[in-house]
């Protein structure tokens, strides 16, 4: 357990999402604490943080992205799950929720992925998840090593 996620344990965050945040969407988003314009040109603050308050020039201490990281976790978990209509790991909770963070839950629930694993198709659907490496139509090498890794994850946990 690393540092960040005991912090996300400790706001109360159940065990995928607390591993989600900490070793996916963290590591992966990095961690700005000046609003900046994402690759696809969203302002964007934090671990990955959108919304319409954010004003370019704006400031967060360490704890308000905390807080903004445990916030979306929870509301992007929330609106995942509402299309999941199979158990899932604690592994493969983690990585679709750090895909859904990353995607958005549209493109979540409309995808191939979540037809595969709502089918039963638990390694078809972690394999979906590399396909997901494109921003504004280009390959970006940090989504598809973040894909990569959620599909580790996420394989691991078909495996119990």
């Amino acid at each position: 357990m690393n540092a960040l996620h005991k912090k996300l344990a400790a706001y109360g965050l159940g065990g995928a999402i607390a591993l989600s945040g900490a070793f996916l969407v963290a590591p992966f988003e990095g961690k700005e604490n000046k609003v900046y314009v994402d690759p696809v040109g969203i302002l964007t603050s934090c671990y990955g943080h959108t919304g319409n308050e954010l004003k370019k020039g704006q400031v967060f201490t360490d704890e308000q992205c905390l807080d903004q990281l445990a916030e979306d976790l929870l509301e992007h978990d929330k609106k995942m799950l509402r299309y999941v209509y199979v158990p899932l790991s604690e592994e493969e909770h983690a990585a679709y929720l750090s895909f859904t963070y990353n995607v958005g839950v549209g493109a979540f629930k409309n995808s191939t992925l979540l037809k595969k694993l709502n089918a039963g198709d638990r390694v078809g659907a972690c394999n979906e998840l590399t396909r997901w490496n494109k921003a504004g139509g280009k390959v970006l090498n940090g989504l598809t090593k973040r894909r990569q890794a959620e599909r580790e994850m996420c394989l691991k946990g078909t495996q119990q």
